[in-house]
């Protein structure tokens, strides 16, 4: 059956590692929630079987402790008190290791050709993933559905093709001849087996857990490794649906499900710091706060690594053709999921004495007046509001704010609270906006995430573009934005910039944002300053999972 998996999908992973070499659009998995592409009845089948699941143990039938676990609470303030199986690690870890050499030695199309089956089957359930990750993380019912289904599921194609091409790179036979005298020769034949590293752990996060989780899990899976998924306990049910698909998928095509499993732990028993450095543990792949991602990488020394973790990111502002699209497109950029998006720009870099707005100056002061202005118009309509900013996943994200408001800088745009009138419940908060100027790093100079960003008056658009790099380079930055009219500024800036490790998008207006990263082009953070050490994806994600072994035998030559 998993060879003909392979042939059935050939057509979707060749399309994905053409996108990938050639870094043009592609997109396997449709992003709008359209009845005519996945069923007229598909959202409301989705939203009764989540409503199904609310209140009840989240069965999946793996080897567990006695008991269950499981404290998520909806953003929206909807109860969720959904269980899950308690997790023992002396039989879980076991069990994967178990489940692999069957797994291993199925070959490459085989394990490519199963990684696929499921990526479709959870592209089929997108609609029950998104009310999944709309009520876990607070995410916007539009945003959940793209962002947690179709564009996750595209991460995770995208791994297993560069997981097909890094493991195909190489033959699996070859003949080695080699003069040895005038009329004598030595032949070997070779071959070449791909092997995996272990058991991989895949740690979730609490906004993005199934994005930021699908090029880690599929990458690993996909290269003949057994993979745990851990996810963040705020944000559970995305990923057990996930496993829920891979195993299923995996028993049917005949091999242990037990290659992929899930590990929870409730708020106050967290289980990653024992998870990630067992020995039996050989690869991690971790998005998440700094904090515990550099804990993760110092220690779990058994393990290769791979981090997501935070940063500080900026927006220079030097000259603009005209300054309302510029606004507006920030306004979005600040305002969507309430800008808790690794990606979402904290600091905004202007010259205090202003700069060149179509041919005419333009103070600080206006430019600051343009994006408040363009975000109270955007966030004018409380229903549209409320789907773009979602809800704050986290409390702490709530304090957060209001503790910046009284942090000492200028507050030009408060935070206001916003109701919801589907869920009157809902956390429910719009952007705070704040003025300050360029000695107060100990303001700006740090990552304050969630719905906060500060306008920083700088002495020039020099010393703007070495603030944001001096903050990708200490702090680490995942995007960057420049907005200039001005060759020699663009230049610098895509120099600048790219030796801090930060992707630069440049003069972006209209329906295309700097917190947007496309699957198969864009690469997502760069490895090369302190916001990860790993990019969602390329070879090295990948490559790094298993190893290359090789065997010789002798032939015999002619008598």
């Amino acid at each position: 059956m998993s060879h003909a998996l392979f042939d059935r999908y050939r057509q979707t992973l060749e399309s994905a590692v053409r996108a990938i070499r050639e870094r043009t659009y592609f997109s396997a998995y449709p992003e709008m929630p359209s009845g005519r592409v996945y069923g007229e009845s598909a959202r409301d089948d989705a939203l009764a079987g989540f409503k199904a699941r609310l209140g009840k143990t989240f069965v999946i039938d793996q080897p567990a402790a006695e008991g269950t676990v499981g404290d998520e609470v909806s953003p929206y303030g909807v109860p969720l008190d959904i269980r899950y199986p308690k997790v023992d690690l002396d039989t879980l870890l076991p069990a994967a290791e178990a489940a692999m050499p069957a797994w291993i030695n199925a070959g490459v199309e085989t394990r490519v050709g199963v990684c696929l089956e499921i990526l479709d089957r959870l592209n089929k359930r997108s609609f029950e993933i998104a009310n999944a990750v709309m009520h876990t993380t607070g995410q916007g019912f539009m945003m959940a559905f793209q962002a947690g289904g179709p564009h996750a599921q595209d991460r995770g194609l995208e791994a297993v093709a560069y997981a097909y091409e890094e493991m195909t790179r190489c033959p699996a036979e070859a003949t080695w001849t080699k003069k040895v005298g005038k009329t004598e020769t030595v032949t070997l034949r070779k071959t070449f087996r791909v092997v995996p590293r272990g058991v991989a752990v895949a740690i979730g996060c609490s906004t993005f857990p199934t994005w930021n989780t699908y090029s880690g899990v599929f990458a690993s899976l996909a290269t003949g490794n057994a993979v745990v998924v851990k996810p963040h306990h705020g944000a559970i049910l995305p990923l057990a649906i996930t496993v829920e698909v891979a195993r299923e998928v995996l028993k049917e095509s005949g091999f242990d499900p037990n290659l992929v499993t899930l590990a929870v732990s409730g708020h106050g028993a967290r289980i990653s710091k024992d998870l990630v450095t067992r020995p039996e543990v050989k690869i991690v792949d971790y998005t998440g706060n700094s904090e515990f991602g550099d804990w993760i990488e110092q220690n779990a020394r058994q393990a290769v690594t791979f981090t997501e973790k935070a940063g500080v990111n900026s927006i220079i502002i030097d000259s603009v053709d005209d300054l309302k699209p510029v606004s507006g497109n920030i306004a979005f950029t600040l305002s969507l999921y309430s800008g808790q998006m690794c990606t979402t720009s904290q600091n905004i870099l202007i010259p205090k004495d202003g700069i060149t707005a179509g041919g005419k100056h333009v103070s600080f002061d206006e430019v600051a007046r343009a994006i408040v202005g363009a975000i109270d118009g955007l966030l004018g309509d409380p229903k549209r509001a409320a789907e773009i900013l979602g809800a704050i996943q986290n409390e702490s994200t709530e304090r957060r704010i209001d503790e910046a408001a009284a942090g000492g800088a200028e507050v030009v745009r408060a935070s206001a609270t916003i109701a919801n009138e589907n869920f009157p419940n809902a956390r429910v908060r719009s952007p705070l906006i704040l003025k300050t100027d360029a000695s107060r790093e100990d303001l700006y100079m740090r990552e304050m995430f969630g719905p906060i960003s500060y306008l920083i008056a700088t002495e020039s658009t020099e010393q703007s573009i070495a603030i944001a790099t001096k903050a990708a380079r200490e702090h680490g930055a995942i995007t960057c934005a420049l907005y200039s009219t001005d060759e020699r500024v663009l230049e610098r800036a895509l120099d600048e910039t790219a030796r801090a490790g930060v992707p630069l998008s440049c003069n972006l207006t209209g329906q295309i944002f700097v917190n947007q990263s496309a699957a198969f082009s864009d690469f997502h953070v760069s490895g090369l300053n302190p916001a990860g050490n790993a990019t969602l994806c390329d070879g090295a994600f990948v490559a790094n999972r298993f190893r290359v072994v090789h065997s010789r035998v002798l032939v015999p030559g002619p008598d």
